[in-house]
């Protein structure tokens, strides 16, 4: 990412004098892609260029997202239920309305929560991220889920979150841009390592098992895109969960994850969902 040669720094991310931050608007992000499929309008022509070219290779791409981001609403939703208060949502993406904080908040008010992305977009729209309720908090961390180590060194983390209760980490559709396995697998249990009993890991991740040729077709749009990506087996996916305690029902496509009454889960396909999905709880 190109910087400014005069600023100051925000969030890991440096700013112009006059609040300005590098977009980078000539190359399509994932982030603003995704928010392209979910409807949204923060995205720009190399993001509808490359979404249209996904969408070409994988037809049902809206509706993934879509399901998708039902279950994040889910997941969340029944983690503030089981007493989770604190949050720590990796991957952002561009606020989409209700965002993670809201749904968490709307069962606890006192909810915190810390989001991060390396998009310099979000980072731009990171103050509709911050609308907490005043019970509860939001910070935003400018941050890369591939160094770790300085996401989980940034004031913002530790200022917002205690590390002594337990955090329910969220790594909703992005590891599947964390190419190669091991490193993937190491990123995760750092991650998973310096979270307390108690906290809780929920990821949301494409596989191929369902749709092999369709999914081949897109993982190869994004990667012409500039964009590397990698579809995982169950199994694969599985690893990343290793001792920690799946919640019912385990690992499974994204709308069979504890779906709704009435929500229309019932008549999604696997092929459609492409995801594999998973809560789980350290002991």
């Amino acid at each position: 990412m190109s910087r400014p040669s005069a600023g100051t720094e925000d969030g890991g991310r440096t700013v112009a004098d006059n609040g300005a931050v590098d977009l980078e608007l000539d190359r399509a992000h994932s982030a603003r892609m995704y928010d392209y499929y979910l409807g949204g309008t923060t995205n720009f022509p190399a993001d509808r260029e490359a979404a249209a070219r996904a969408r070409a290779a994988f037809p049902s791409l809206l509706a993934t997202a879509a399901i998708n981001r039902r279950f994040m609403h889910r997941s969340v939703r029944f983690l503030a239920r089981e007493g989770m208060s604190q949050f720590l949502d990796i991957g952002t993406g561009i606020p989409t309305s209700p965002n993670l904080h809201e749904v968490a908040q709307t069962e606890d008010p006192r909810a915190r929560v810390v989001y991060t992305d390396n998009d310099p977009i979000v980072l731009a729209h990171a103050r509709a991220l911050l609308q907490s309720r005043p019970e509860g908090r939001t910070a935003y961390v400018h941050a890369d889920v591939t160094e770790p180590e300085a996401l989980l060194a940034a004031e913002e983390l530790g200022g917002t979150l205690d590390f002594a209760r337990p955090i329910a980490l969220s790594l909703n559709a992005l590891l599947h841009f964390v190419t190669g396995d091991h490193r993937a697998h190491d990123i995760v249990e750092l991650l998973k390592d310096a979270l307390p009993s108690g906290s809780t890991l929920a990821i949301a991740h494409v596989t191929a098992e369902f749709d092999p040729e369709g999914i081949t077709r897109l993982i190869d749009t994004y990667r012409t895109a500039g964009t590397l990506a990698q579809a995982r087996t169950h199994d694969e996916i599985a690893r990343f969960f290793e001792g920690w305690e799946l919640f019912p029902p385990g690992i499974v496509p994204s709308h069979e994850w504890r779906p709704d009454p009435g929500d229309g889960s019932e008549s999604v396909t696997n092929e459609v969902a492409a995801c594999y999905v998973g809560v789980a709880r350290k002991p």
